[in-house]
């Protein structure tokens, strides 16, 4: 599965949640369960390395200020969030996280005081769902995933950018300034 093919079943599965009034995750999961399990896996795939370019830093950053904090699962959760706003968004957060201050989503959490904005864990296993959905088998994506994956491949170690301290102020607002004043202001 070809990248515009990922981001096409994202965007398909935002317009028909959109239109059915299902969650996100939901309208993903029967997208998938209609696919061939090969076609599972290849989304898998790239759904792996679309979420793998966000293990940055910076990104990371982001996620701490809208999230009041975040962990390694969060992170993870927040990524698959990045994904499920579809491939503008993705690209945008990629190019400069500080971006997302302009999401409205973001902008109504900071104002409420609400840290569930962009976190979305569901997304992160809609391909073991629908291989569930399919075969019955709660373990049979990972049996799959197992053989799927060549033996020689390794991941290697992530470059995720300069490591910085989240809880300096000074240094979130030189990194992530419209982020840090959205968050900052908002703490007030």
């Amino acid at each position: 599965m070809d990248i515009d093919r990922f981001w096409n079943i994202i965007e398909r599965a935002s317009s028909s949640a959109a239109d059915s009034g299902v969650l996100f995750d939901e309208a993903l999961l029967d997208l998938l369960a209609g696919r061939p399990p090969q076609e599972i896996l290849e989304y898998a795939e790239r759904f792996d390395e679309v979420h793998d370019a966000l293990y940055r830093w910076d990104v990371w950053a982001a996620a701490y200020l809208i999230g009041g904090g975040c962990s390694d699962d969060s992170f993870m959760d927040f990524r698959a969030g990045v994904i499920a706003l579809g491939r503008d968004w993705y690209d945008r957060t990629v190019l400069d996280p500080d971006s997302l201050a302009e999401r409205p989503a973001v902008i109504e959490a900071a104002g409420a005081h609400r840290d569930e904005a962009l976190f979305y864990e569901d997304v992160n296993y809609a391909a073991s769902g629908a291989f569930e959905r399919l075969t019955g088998d709660p373990d049979a994506f990972y049996k799959a995933w197992a053989e799927y994956r060549s033996a020689d491949e390794q991941d290697g170690e992530a470059d995720m950018g300069e490591d910085f301290d989240f809880d300096d102020a000074a240094e979130m607002h030189r990194r992530l300034p419209r982020l840090a004043r959205l968050y900052f202001k908002a703490d007030d």
